[in-house]
Order: structure tokens, then C-alpha cells, then sequence
């Protein structure tokens, strides 16, 4: 019924940029994306996934302390797409990102896309 697929991570050096996408897909999608609250998280091994980033059906967006001024979230509704722009990435910024409604996620959860900071 829900498929998250995320993409766009990869490996880059501190103080880089990267642009993750996920495109949401299944019948509980059609025509209402738009009214979910959509959020990025981000998970760590040996560490509970944690929400990094939300944007509302209005397309207010709200974002945790450690990344605020350095992540942009944002949304393309026509294409049940949901992005969150990274810059002056961090090695702490190293993790596996995943999106999801917010703040009742669904059950099922896409693989994630691997982000890895590092020089």
C-alpha cells in the first residue's frame, strides 16, 4: 500500500552538499499526498531513528537545532516527492536518511539512502 524510495546519498567530504529525494508511491497516496506532514529522519547504528527535518501540507517546514541553517526540506506534490537539500555537511551528518509521514509514520519504511561524511 506505501512505498517510500529514497535517493541521492552517497559519500562526500566535510563541508559538502548533497540533495536526497524520496517518491511516495501506493493507493493511500492518490490525489492526498499533499495533505500529509512529510519528514526526513536519519538513523545511526546502535541509535533510534530520529526526526531531522518536517514539512506540513502548507508547506511549513520545522527542523532539529543540529541542522538548522544547513538543511532545506521541501516538497513537490505533483510528484508525491519530498527532498531535503544538505549543505556544510558534517561527519556527524553520517547516517542512513529515510522519510515518512510525520508524526504517525507508516508502517512500512523504505531502505534508506546511505549518507556517509567523511574525508
Amino acid at each position: 500500500q506505501v512505498q517510500l524510495v529514497e535517493s541521492g546519498g552517497g559519500l562526500v567530504q566535510p563541508g559538502g552538499s548533497l540533495k536526497l529525494s524520496c517518491v511516495a508511491s501506493g493507493r493511500i497516496f492518490s490525489n492526498i499526498f499533499s495533505i500529509y506532514t512529510m519528514a526526513w529522519y536519519r538513523q545511526t547504528p546502535g541509535k533510534q531513528r530520529e526526526v531531522v527535518a518536517t514539512i506540513t501540507s502548507g508547506g511549513t517546514t520545522n527542523y532539529v537545532d543540529f541542522v538548522k541553517g544547513r538543511f532545506t526540506i521541501s516538497r513537490d506534490n505533483a510528484k508525491n516527492t519530498v527532498y531535503l537539500q544538505m549543505n556544510s555537511l558534517e561527519p556527524e551528518d553520517t547516517a542512513v536518511y529515510y522519510c515518512n509521514r510525520n508524526p504517525l509514520a507508516f508502517d512500512s519504511w523504505g531502505r534508506g539512502t546511505q549518507v556517509t561524511v567523511s574525508s
